[in-house]
């Protein structure tokens, strides 16, 4: 009786599939949505995905949406430099990713007050994008 072993993939290449697969995605998906992108590329555990997340979020290059439980490739790498902004459409669901530096250093400045160290920054505006409200006039 033979066993086929599976080639363990390295880091990297697990990074690199899920960044893709995220890029991929026209949404944010969740880790389960991306292990199910994925199933005929490769066979992940979720512990293998959330931890090739948290690499791409700590290198920039995708976000965690808080109030999805979902993720995003970055579209601003060099822009936002480790804080992200979001406009998330309620009805349609579209995430559109911006950059708004004067939010961003009025609450660096407020936690710099308070003595707040701040590990982590996303915004999110929840809302309904324009062709949305178009629709609904």
């Amino acid at each position: 009786m033979t066993r086929k072993l599976s080639k363990r993939r390295p880091a990297q290449e697990h990074d690199k599939l899920i960044f893709t697969a995220l890029r991929e995605s026209a949404r944010p998906v969740s880790a389960y949505e991306i292990i199910d992108h994925l199933r005929d590329r490769a066979s992940l555990a979720p512990q293998t995905v959330y931890r090739s997340l948290d690499r791409l979020i700590a290198s920039g290059s995708a976000h965690r949406l808080e109030s999805l439980n979902a993720f995003v490739a970055c579209c601003h790498t060099s822009e936002h430099e480790g804080a992200a902004v979001f406009a998330i459409c309620d009805d349609c669901g579209t995430v559109s990713e911006f950059s708004e530096p004067r939010a961003v250093e009025a609450l660096a400045a407020w936690a710099k007050r308070a003595k707040y160290t701040v590990r982590a920054m996303t915004l999110e505006l929840r809302g309904r994008c324009s062709a949305c409200s178009a629709k609904a006039s």
